[in-house]
């Protein structure tokens, strides 16, 4: 009995430590397999795009009536640290912002216009691609049609 103690520590210690596959703004970073099972959103934004930045405030109030969606942003500039907290705080946004690049673990394909957001289902594989401005309704009209 002392022994399977023992192995229940030594692997709470192990998995409690486990490093977070995906890095976040915040550096609370999350596991790839917390967002298998639900539904996730990635906005790629830029803050020379005069489009994303007005679409951030729309995603920003959809997230937060959605909240059994996980809806993160990207900002395709890879801008990172303190410059990005900067741009976070002046446009608004308030869901986290990705550090690793979204291709990593769903396959994305790097757009070649912004802004862009993807819509990736509870497998992990993308669904849908809005290659223009998006409104919350737009978001929310979407989500009705695939109930």
């Amino acid at each position: 009995m002392h022994s399977h103690i023992k192995a229940l520590l030594i692997s709470l210690v192990i998995f409690g430590c486990a490093k977070p596959d995906i890095t976040t703004h915040d550096g609370k970073g999350i596991f790839y397999q917390d967002t298998l099972g639900g539904w996730v959103i990635i906005n790629y934004w830029a803050d020379w795009c005069a489009p994303c930045i007005r679409e951030i405030p729309e995603i920003a109030a959809f997230a937060d009536n959605n909240l059994d969606k996980k809806v993160f942003a990207f900002n395709f500039d890879r801008v990172e640290g303190e410059e990005l907290q900067k741009l976070i705080q002046k446009f608004g946004i308030t869901y986290p912002s990705l550090i690793t690049h979204p291709k990593t673990y769903w396959d994305l394909p790097t757009p070649k216009t912004l802004p862009a957001t993807f819509i990736i289902n509870q497998q992990g594989e993308l669904v849908k691609s809005f290659l223009t401005p998006i409104s919350k309704d737009d978001l929310e009209s979407y989500f009705s049609e695939v109930k």
